[in-house]
């Protein structure tokens, strides 16, 4: 299995970007963070990323339409959304709307780690 080398966490909760995004590094990944759709959208539109982590909850625009815009931009790019207990039918519409996968939060760095390298290999498979 391949590895995704550069990470985009897209999240407004500046902790959790700062520490995980940290414990990404420590793992040889290259991470870039935005705390807004807006943000993130110009790193999309580059192709930095190889995948995108995406909170449900942004302060600019929900998940769902910045998941829309990621998929009109990049319909490849895989995303796997974040999602907290309350937005669990949100996380079930992303995949629904092209996310590879989701996560509850807050989720171990093991389990995001695995569903990052599952949906960058899905993404290459269907893309080959």
């Amino acid at each position: 299995m391949e590895r995704p080398h550069n990470i985009l966490l897209i999240d407004d909760e500046e902790d959790f970007l700062q520490t995980t995004s940290r414990r990404l590094q420590r793992r040889n990944f290259e991470v870039r963070t935005a705390p807004r759709c807006a943000d993130a959208m110009p790193e999309v539109i580059a192709g930095w990323p190889h995948v995108v982590v995406l909170d449900v909850m942004l302060p600019d625009t929900d998940g769902m339409e910045c998941l829309r815009r990621i998929k009109q931009e990049k319909p490849q790019l895989p995303v796997v959304m974040l999602t907290g207990h309350a937005s669990m039918q949100a996380s079930l519409q992303g995949l629904e709307r092209g996310a590879s996968d989701y996560c509850l939060k807050p989720i171990e760095l093991d389990e995001l780690v695995e569903k990052l390298i599952i949906a960058y290999n899905d993404a290459g498979a269907r893309a080959g």
